[in-house]
């Protein structure tokens, strides 16, 4: 429990400390912010700052820091390393600059920011990638909570019935204003995904389980460890809880709300260390579980319902698999809102006629289905869809992240921050491609030297377009594709 003591205080640390080193790197002031400037009663309309949080929260924290964090404990210690520098070094950092960039270019989709700094290229590119990206995510985010509600209503309300459920409600969330639902509904489920985090939290300490400590050793106890190495795989399967190219998507939807450049880092960097605490605490009470049963169960929400049921009673067990349905839930719904503001905003299409909500929305809605069904057809559907999920999440994340460097650049500020997350994603990103089973499957020694080729490769032409002087002039694209 000491090593987990020590990863939390960091954690917590981190956002008072680094966090508020990047704030001032950044440099928040007092201008005028688009949910002034630009507001249109349904996407740009002011909230208060704590309802920004909890929304942005809950944007974020989909199944990544829950179930991520649970197949991610399978590797030992090493999974609290990762959620706790991951998180303050580069998911926070990633994900408060790409938010304030937005809100610094009035509210901009991730797409026309990745833009403005790669070139037109890889602004067109990143256009259809993001947005296959959250039509996945709305896909993969529906079966999981239905499935968890079954377990919770009577037969007769069976995971098929809750799939339609969850997925009107998705219809909903993204064709009306956001104060008619999110403004309106999100609090409410802040508040049961906080308490089953802090109902875990305490059973932890009052239950002081048998938790591995850093001094045992870094040693990968994946039950499949040739198959499953730490380096690229944890890295990829904790992904929410560490760093998530997904947040820096759901950043402008806020960006759009605040009334202040200064409420920046406790909305986002804030929502991330929080998001990082959420993984941590679950990748310790799956440690636990794994301590006692064996590390033979794959199916991270029987681990859920097994340890809150057994730690919180069946009142505060339903309370908090109620919380861990939330999180999927109010990412589902806003993937597929961002995917509408990302069209609308490339093809230039005013949002506050429904008709032409429904046109952006109609064709998503459809390819979202045949996903949804192929994941349910297919015994390895789900699977498949979530890890072609998660290597994407993280693709978009090295991508941000050269973004935001080469703005620091142009800014004449300490790119490091970012260079580093930039260069090390990469590397993860590469590699994974290379060695997964749904990649390439290339043995690990030949993935591990693409990997490093390709690091070697970003540093290099990074370096070059640096010492042309193009990094000394603001806005000046750094052209990867």
């Amino acid at each position: 429990m000491l090593t987990f003591t020590i990863c939390l205080v960091i954690l917590i640390t981190g956002y008072f400390t680094y966090g508020r080193y990047i704030e001032k790197l950044f440099g928040p002031d007092s201008r005028p912010t688009p949910a002034v400037t630009k507001s249109d009663g349904v996407d740009f309309m002011p909230l208060p700052g704590w309802k920004i949080f909890m929304i942005q929260f809950l944007n974020i924290a989909g199944l990544g820091p829950i179930f991520g964090a649970i197949m991610g404990a399978k590797f030992g210690t090493a999974s609290y390393l990762w959620i706790v520098f991951g998180s303050i070094l580069a998911g926070a950092t990633h994900d408060y600059l790409a938010g304030m960039l937005s809100l610094r270019h009035g509210g901009e989709s991730l797409p026309e920011i990745i833009g403005r700094y790669l070139g037109m290229t890889t602004k067109q590119v990143m256009r259809v990638f993001t947005v296959v990206l959250m039509i996945l995510v709305g896909a993969v985010f529906v079966a999981g909570p239905a499935g968890l509600l079954a377990k919770l209503t009577p037969g007769c309300l069976n995971e098929t019935f809750w799939i339609i459920t969850v997925f009107v409600y998705y219809i909903l969330a993204t064709l009306l204003p956001v104060d008619k639902i999110i403004g309106k509904i999100y609090p409410l489920f802040a508040i049961a995904l906080l308490f089953m985090a802090v109902g875990i939290l305490v059973m932890l300490y009052v239950t002081c389980p048998p938790l591995p400590e850093i001094w045992d050793g870094l040693r990968n106890i994946h039950p499949h460890a040739e198959v499953f190495p730490v380096f690229p795989v944890m890295f990829v399967s904790i992904a929410c809880g560490a760093i998530s190219g997904f947040h820096a998507t759901q950043s402008p939807m806020m960006a759009r709300c605040m009334v202040s450049e200064k409420s920046g880092r406790p909305v986002f960097y804030g929502a991330m260390i929080t998001e990082g605490i959420v993984a941590l605490i679950w990748a310790a009470a799956a440690t636990y579980f794994y301590h006692e049963n064996g590390m033979g169960e794959n199916n991270a929400a029987v681990i859920v319902d097994s340890i809150t049921r057994n730690w919180l009673g069946t009142v505060g067990g339903i309370l908090a698999i109620l919380g861990v349905i939330a999180a999927p839930v109010t990412s589902g719904d806003t993937a597929f809102r961002s995917a509408r503001l990302i069209v609308a905003d490339f093809m230039k299409i005013e949002q506050k006629s429904i008709r032409l909500r429904l046109m952006i929305c109609i064709p998503m809605f459809l390819l979202a289905v045949g996903l949804l069904l192929y994941s349910l057809q297919d015994a390895e559907g789900f699977g498949k869809i979530w890890r072609y999920f998660a290597w994407a999440n993280q693709a978009l994340a090295v991508f941000t992240l050269w973004a935001v460097t080469v703005w620091l650049v142009g800014e004449g500020k300490n790119y490091w921050v970012t260079f580093i997350p930039a260069l090390f994603m990469t590397g993860v990103c590469t590699t994974y491609l290379c060695i997964a089973p749904e990649g390439l499957h290339i043995s690990p020694l030949f993935s591990y030297g693409i990997g490093g080729v390709c690091v070697g490769i970003g540093a290099f032409w990074f370096v070059v377009w640096k010492r042309n002087g193009c990094g000394n002039k603001k806005n000046r694209k750094l052209n990867f594709i």
